[in-house]
């Protein structure tokens, strides 16, 4: 008898069943793995962005492997001073707390640049008379931050408190103008300089140019209106040889970038007065020097080679004429700064519209006593108690200009200004303060020469 035929159908169901299982289960698993593989990947793509952002900033505000350039850390600050400081609530009591004025109709000011050297003072003067200040600074290493943390350190003491971030960062500025109801800005923030321009040119329209329309913009929105005083330059005078240099004379021929910028600003001041109604005084600084001031500036560095008997070098022009200076000490420019201030009619525009003309000013604020770089030299000789060893050399052509010389009458009759310090007793007072500052032993320096008092 023939056997029946085996039914394998039932084999082949559970086979195929298995089998399906078997790549179902090989398909989640690869599709498991694909998802941890790509979050893997972009929580480390975003490590790496982050990294690079804080280490690496576009070439606009990028630190150059050459020490000369500058650094201004836009990305970097933005970045910081957005999500860490313009969030918590210390911070805005911070901020509300350093701009609230102590007398009665005092003024609340935003002081741009306040840890640099004009600003410190002028933030220090307006507290000390009541007013409220609130300062914003970049701290960027055109010269040793370590100096502007000092500067930040005595501010602190006197309850002045300075944001750390950029006058680029517009979402900084509109948080600042949001919880401040500011009745002027003071914007000293600047990149300085004449020949430092020559390396660096880019850090001068970022800062001159982008970062003081970024803060118009931020005005212009404000509401109230603030009064605005920015800080523009002599250096704009350029290659005029008309003297005493007046604000009527011709501006149109820069002999620097720096000059160039400036310039520009004073342009750009006029065409937001005329569109938006904005209150803009422009205050042309000549040759600024005392306590705390820039390492840069030629009797700070004389100074300091003096000391350590290194050569200086004193420039003459082409011809051999002496270059000269209208050398004005730092209180009399702070006077003439809160002078402005003082004086500085409201803004007229509300929400970003005009609604009348509006004030629209420029003044010099000098000593109108041009001195030679020789005669500084020899000022400083007899108070650091040193002969100066003088390479005399013939002026680069890099932007400087042989003489300067201010015409102070406008701001003289419309604020009052009157600067009352001469040279020799302006640096008389820088020399006391250096020598604290940097720990000079009274051997190097003949403490007989001191006169100044506090």
């Amino acid at each position: 008898m023939a056997s029946s035929p085996i039914d394998t159908s039932k084999e082949m169901k559970l086979e195929r069943y298995n089998s399906y299982i078997r790549r179902l289960n090989s398909t989640k698993s690869i599709v498991a793995s694909s998802k941890l593989l790509f979050r893997v990947t972009l929580l480390v793509a975003l490590i790496l962005i982050f990294f690079f952002i804080i280490n690496y900033p576009p070439f606009t505000s990028s630190e150059n492997s050459n020490p000369h350039h500058h650094n201004i850390h836009t990305t970097t600050h933005n970045l910081l001073s957005s999500s860490f400081y313009g969030g918590g609530a210390a911070w805005e009591k911070q901020v509300r707390h350093s701009s609230t004025p102590r007398r009665v109709n005092g003024l609340s000011v935003l002081v741009t640049g306040a840890a640099g050297f004009v600003g410190s003072h002028c933030s220090m003067a307006l507290k000390k008379r009541g007013d409220g200040v609130l300062g914003i600074d970049n701290f960027n290493s055109y010269y040793d931050p370590s100096l502007k943390r000092g500067r930040q350190k005595l501010l602190a003491q006197h309850e002045v408190f300075i944001v750390e971030g950029d006058i680029n960062d517009a979402e900084l500025l509109s948080k600042l103008f949001d919880i401040v109801p500011f009745t002027h800005v003071l914007h000293l923030a600047a990149q300085a300089g004449v020949r430092y321009a020559m390396k660096n040119p880019l850090s001068y329209v970022q800062s001159n140019i982008a970062g003081f329309v970024n803060l118009l913009e931020t005005v212009k929105l404000a509401n109230p209106q603030p009064a605005i005083v920015w800080a523009s330059s002599s250096s704009v005078y350029g290659l005029n040889t008309n003297v005493p240099f007046s604000e009527s004379h011709r501006t149109d021929q820069p002999a620097s970038l720096y000059a160039a910028t400036k310039k520009a600003g004073e342009e750009i001041a006029h065409t937001y007065n005329h569109i938006y109604g904005l209150s803009l005084t422009a205050l042309r600084f000549f040759t600024v020097y005392g306590p705390w001031g820039r390492p840069d500036m030629a009797y700070f560095f004389f100074t300091k080679d003096m000391v350590q008997g290194k050569p200086i070098n004193v420039y003459v022009t082409q011809d051999d004429k002496e270059v000269a200076r209208d050398f004005t000490y730092i209180d009399d420019i702070v006077k003439g700064c809160l002078g402005s201030l003082d004086t500085a009619e409201k803004s007229t525009g509300s929400g970003g519209k005009k609604k009348g003309p509006a004030q629209l000013r420029v003044y010099n604020l000098g000593n109108t006593s041009p001195v030679s770089v020789n005669k500084l030299v020899t000022i400083l000789e007899n108070l650091l108690n040193v002969k100066a060893k003088k390479n005399v050399i013939k002026m680069p052509r890099n932007g400087d200009v042989p003489f300067t010389h201010a015409n102070i009458t406008l701001a003289k009759n419309d604020f009052g200004y009157k600067p009352t310090t001469d040279l020799s007793s302006g640096l008389r007072k820088f020399v006391k303060w250096y020598v604290s500052y940097y720990g000079i032993q009274s051997k190097e320096v003949d403490s007989s020469n001191d006169h100044s008092q506090d």
